[in-house]
């Protein structure tokens, strides 16, 4: 007799209850910003992924209104028959300029960016090498395609060699990185990765979805920090969902990949354009952060700043060189304690355990932004000290 849809919900429910894995997401009643409101209670937030406070930046609103008022509140199509409106194009020219690229293309998330630019590029034959620790979009992106999948260890440049030396192809040679890992905060070593992919003929693909507004001249990204911009066997893809305070993805490189991803990025093809406010708040984004350089400045002062502490305080942060600094605390209930303990000092700061990071390395992942002051830091490393006390991690 076949499983009821109730059973298989319940078991698998059941099973994440018992293993502490089993998460209900926290709902904030007031918008995305360094101190917010849960359960009415104001609380510093260190979990969103708000970098540049754009999430409720007044410019970004502005413009967000004005493209609402002007262009309506939906697009009315998919891009490629009726839903492709002059702000759309306008924005991915003002994206690819200030990406120093041939071209650029917006998609809906990060996520479907992967899986489109992936599945649009990569035939049977193909050879793609991905690090180890990628993702989960580029994971899901690259089952989707027929190229032969390779893994090197995480930003191993000699076990990457090894793995070109080992395979390869008559077809392209793709070699994955992310530019800023999102759970332990180390940056690829770009600058070698693209050295070796040139000496095996492969073009280098990064999702630079933490590095876009953190890293690099301007927040222009990872490819640039390392001075690689103008390349066109680099392919820039990312969020605009981060630093960028909106919702999308897009795609940049070599002039001819916007007009391949347009006739092939399968979501691109099926799923209705972005809005006009949307638009309207991702160019402003863009706009702001060339004429304010000090938003990416106060954001990495403020990450220096607490790393230090939470150094201090004996914690093992993995040696994040970004924003992003996770807090060890070992198993997935460990993390979730600690997660609600700092909840109740004033702290929000998520748990986050197996299967998005590997078991016995869950953690507090923070991420520190631009709107923080020195007190809110101040006050979130006294209760770190606190809670990491009680639970005996330090």
């Amino acid at each position: 007799m076949a499983l009821s849809l109730s059973e298989r919900l319940s078991r698998e429910l059941s099973h994440l209850q018992a293993s502490g894995l089993l998460i209900s997401p926290r709902v904030l009643h007031t918008p995305s910003r360094a101190h917010v409101r849960i359960d009415g209670q104001d609380v510093i937030n260190l979990a969103s992924n708000n970098y540049l406070g754009f999430a409720d930046h007044p410019a970004l609103k502005e413009k967000a209104a004005a493209y609402l008022r002007e262009w309506g509140a939906g697009a009315g199509a998919v891009r490629g028959i009726a839903g492709t409106l002059q702000i759309h194009e306008d924005f991915e020219r003002q994206l690819a300029e200030f990406k120093h690229t041939g071209s650029a293309l917006v998609l809906h998330s990060g996520f479907a960016t992967n899986q489109g630019v992936l599945g649009a590029l990569l035939q049977e034959g193909d050879l793609v090498v991905s690090d180890e620790l990628n993702h989960a979009s580029i994971i899901d992106g690259l089952r989707l395609t027929k190229a032969t999948k390779k893994i090197f260890k995480h930003a191993d440049i000699m076990d990457l060699e090894r793995v070109l030396q080992e395979n390869d192809t008559d077809g392209l040679k793709l070699v994955v990185t992310d530019g800023v890992f999102s759970m332990d905060g180390d940056i690829a070593p770009l600058d070698k990765i693209v050295e070796v992919a040139r000496r095996y003929g492969a073009v280098t693909y990064v999702d630079d979805a933490h590095g876009s507004g953190v890293l690099g001249a301007d927040g222009r990204g990872t490819v640039h920090h390392f001075g690689l911009e103008h390349a066109d066997d680099v392919i820039q893809v990312g969020t605009l969902s981060k630093a960028w305070g909106g919702v999308g993805g897009y795609a940049a490189g070599h002039a001819d990949l916007r007009e391949l991803l347009i006739n092939r990025a399968r979501p691109f093809l099926f799923s209705t354009a972005q809005p006009p406010a949307v638009v309207g708040a991702l160019s402003a984004a863009l706009e702001v952060v060339r004429r304010d350089p000090s938003l990416m400045q106060r954001l990495w002062d403020n990450a220096r700043y607490f790393k230090a502490g939470i150094e201090s305080l004996g914690f093992d942060h993995l040696g994040s060189q970004t924003p992003i600094t996770p807090v060890i605390f070992g198993e997935a209930p460990a993390a979730f304690e600690a997660s609600r303990l700092l909840l109740e000092r004033g702290i929000f700061a998520t748990g986050i355990g197996f299967p998005t990071v590997p078991m016995g390395k869950a953690r507090i992942r923070n991420i520190v932004t631009a709107e923080h002051t020195r007190d809110d830091l101040d006050k979130a490393l006294e209760a770190y000290g606190t809670v990491g006390r009680d639970l005996g991690v330090v």
